[in-house]
């Protein structure tokens, strides 16, 4: 048997809301119509006393469902953390008194928009249920790691010293990646005045002796099935045998690529054999060893020019257009090889712009002191010929068009390209044809790295250069498959010291989310919801929208084609519930119903007080924390509006619009993350698929014979605090101009 439900509002009359709020009235609105069974007041609620008093009522007199009217749900989350009892929170400081003007003229239209709040808190309690959580855990706390390189090496370690098992997957015979090629590193710590050991067999000697790590080499995966805390992974070994391995949660730090010089012809390469790229430099200088510096010909060199930029940051759209991060202080570092073995060889480096993340320049520095040239240009070509090199640049200094160096050897930087796997996002490039009399062009085809058992496809979804996808300012180690997070240059390009940076907090974000697995709790950024989706599967009609709009691949089919949610896949962002036309999918404290009877609780005035209502759904993430901040500036902002959060554009249901404007509201605001290719939504995806669906709400409109601005999309990012309220108010203008809700009274 159920238990009995006990409702209770909690109202603060602190932080100056008793000073500026009728606080009896308010009391009056929460037992009137919001219908609460307990209403109390207090002067500080979120002190001890204020908050032993809610304890009190939870533990001793059987209240179940709390609305906590005082600040932002942002705030003091902390002290109103009651995990037994479901909790809503009716906004009047943040939301009211700190962005009206404390006037005469204004305390009328405050108090109703404090009303409104109060209202609103306890009718979404009482929609709620408090989240049991989620029973099919996964209980796996074995981190897995593919890819041996520096970054792969570095999540394990990391991993094992907090005390985690690991399986790390290496496809070579060796650890070490890239790394264990490089004859010298840069350098990591002061002085910066030299380069230092790759420091590759160090962090293998670690792996070796850490009895938490299991290293499979010559090995790949096969397939990779399953959720956080419950993944099976089977690794194919070169020997023949596939084991199975059991997984908690997974690091893909497979790095990268050089990019293949042979699309530089102007540049030298492959006509040349005094041309190299800067791996095929490092080969030389490992086989010097600190020795004199030698050619492939056995010719020392008297004389080098690098190449910076080679086939980076084009603009043209034939090579790569972005810049690899590493190379400028790979170029310092290849030079000091030459200069530290001979200080009479003419080293010069012609770049763009010289950039050297990490040393604050210390190490550039050093370089100019023992000779090395560094000189500003662009370089259009190079003539081999006989036994040196012309490389002909545009002298940015001297604005010298025709400039020109010889050289005994030329090195290009060349940059990375991500090692990602298949992109399920690319739409495939129709093969070019082959001219007559020409070899016919092979379309090449990337290898899948995880092999994911998922209807989404097999491995993570990448940006449009390849790197995998995540949110680069919020959480950047996160992608699109719950658990599953990237680490290194196959991320984004970095040197080695960015890239055992990033692979720590990989490791630590894997290790939250086997922690989280195990609770039945969600990933980031709803880390430690216990809600999950469910489904009422007699009102479904099987559209499968919610199976092919879910950002994270967490939703499949069962053998009767109703949607089968995997909750441990599941960020809890709703885009499901906002993309089902039959709203029959709902979270347990987030639904339909519970924006749906926020809206309903409102106060609509009629028509002739000249005081227009406009909802506000505004994203959790960026637009309700820059409305907070707004309020913090005391920036205001008009008493019509209320505002509602939403964990995601994306979850916005049509109903919710469509209830507002028939109930007589005069004007929607969906303020939701920026969506394109420089994304700013903490969901990746929903902030787009819910302006996609919400693009269709112009239809509805002039069905309902309402002007198209009674809707009103806009992009938010939580910065911005100034320009928010000014939206508001201009939109606010603009709905008293085009006039109040036909549908008010009805």
């Amino acid at each position: 048997m159920a238990a009995e439900k006990k409702h209770a509002a909690y109202i603060c009359s602190g932080c100056g809301l008793g000073e500026r709020l009728d606080i009896a009235a308010l009391e009056a609105a929460a037992k009137k119509e919001g219908k609460m069974q307990v209403v109390k007041t207090h002067a500080f609620l979120c002190s001890a006393e204020g908050v032993a008093m809610i304890r009190n009522d939870i533990d001793n007199d059987g209240v179940t469902h709390v609305a906590i009217c005082a600040c932002s749900r942002r705030a003091k989350t902390e002290a109103f953390n009651f995990p037994t009892t479901a909790i809503s929170r009716g906004n009047l400081r943040e939301g009211v008194i700190w962005v009206r003007p404390d006037t005469d003229e204004a305390r009328e239209t405050t108090q109703e928009m404090a009303e409104d709040y109060v209202r609103m808190a306890c009718a979404e309690v009482k929609a709620m249920t408090q989240p049991s959580g989620n029973p099919n855990t996964g209980m796996n706390k074995t981190l897995l790691v593919v890819g041996g390189g520096m970054s792969g090496m570095t999540s394990a370690l990391e991993a094992a010293k907090a005390g985690y098992k690991v399986v790390l997957v290496e496809k070579t015979g060796a650890l070490g990646g890239w790394a264990a090629k490089l004859y010298k590193r840069v350098p990591t710590r002061e002085p910066f005045k030299a380069p230092q050991d790759n420091g590759v067999a160090d962090l293998v000697a670690q792996i070796e002796a850490d009895a938490n790590i299991k290293v499979y080499l010559n090995s790949t995966l096969a397939k990779t099935a399953g959720a956080p805390g419950r993944f099976k992974v089977d690794i194919a070994m070169e020997s023949g045998p596939t084991v199975t391995e059991d997984i908690g949660a997974i690091v893909q730090a497979t790095g990268f690529s050089l990019y293949d010089a042979n699309k530089l012809p102007h540049l030298g390469y492959g006509k040349s054999p005094h041309v190299v790229d800067q791996a095929g430099l490092e080969e030389l200088a490992r086989a010097a060893n600190g020795g004199v510096m030698k050619r492939a010909d056995g010719k020392e060199v008297k004389s080098v020019v690098f190449v910076q930029c080679a086939g980076q940051r084009d603009a043209t759209g034939e090579h790569l257009s972005y810049c690899s991060g590493y190379c400028c202080n790979t170029s310092v570092k290849q030079a000091m090889y030459f200069k530290d073995a001979n200080p009479d060889v003419d080293c010069v480096v012609l770049y763009t712009d010289l950039r050297t993340p990490g040393n604050g320049e210390d190490f550039y520095r050093s370089a100019q002191n023992k000779g090395v040239i560094f000189s500003k240009g662009v370089v259009s070509e190079v003539v081999p010929g006989g036994n040196a090199c012309t490389v002909k640049f545009h002298d940015l200094i001297l604005d010298d068009k025709a400039a020109q160096i010889e050289a005994d050897l030329v090195v290009l930087a060349t940059g990375v390209v991500p090692n990602s796997g298949v992109n399920i996002d690319a739409v495939p490039a129709a093969p070019a044809e082959a001219t007559e009399g020409a070899a016919p062009v092979v379309e090449e085809k990337p290898i899948s790295i995880l092999n994911l058992d998922y209807r989404q496809g097999p491995d993570i979804p990448q940006f449009k250069f390849g790197f995998t996808d995540s949110h680069f300012i919020c959480f950047p180690y996160e992608t699109r498959r719950t658990a599953i997070y990237t680490a290194g240059p196959v991320r984004r390009p970095m040197d080695i010291a960015q890239a055992q940076e990033d692979a720590t907090g990989a490791a630590m974000k894997a290790i939250q989310a086997m922690e989280n697995a195990g609770l039945g709790k969600a990933a980031h950024p709803r880390a430690g919801d216990l809600s999950f989706p469910t489904a009422r599967l007699e009102g479904c009609t099987q559209c499968k929208r919610c199976t092919v709009e879910c950002p994270f691949g967490a939703i499949d089919e069962d053998e009767k084609r109703f949607p089968l949610f995997n909750e441990s896949r599941c960020r809890r962002c709703g885009t499901c519930m906002g993309a089902c036309p039959v709203r029959v999918i709902s979270f347990e404290n987030y639904s339909v119903n519970t924006v749906g009877a926020q809206i309903k609780a409102v106060n609509i005035p009629d028509e002739f007080s000249e005081k227009p209502r406009i909802l506000i759904l505004a994203c959790e993430n960026d637009a309700y924390p820059a409305l907070d901040m707004a309020a913090m500036n005391r920036n205001e902002y008009s008493a019509f509006v209320r505002a509602i959060p939403v964990r995601c554009l994306g979850s916005v249901n049509t109903i919710w619009i469509t209830d507002a404007l028939n109930s007589g509201y005069d004007g929607v605001m969906l303020m939701g993350c920026k969506h394109g290719e420089e994304y700013q939504c903490h969901f990746v995806k929903g902030s787009e698929l819910g302006r996609y669906r919400l693009s269709k709400v112009g239809d509805t409109l002039k069905n309902m014979n309402l002007e198209a601005e009674r809707v009103f999309d806009l992009e938010v990012a939580i910065t911005d605090i100034d320009t928010l309220p000014r939206k508001i108010n201009d939109y606010a203008a603009k709905i008293q101009e085009i006039g109040m809700s036909p549908f008010k009274g009805f």
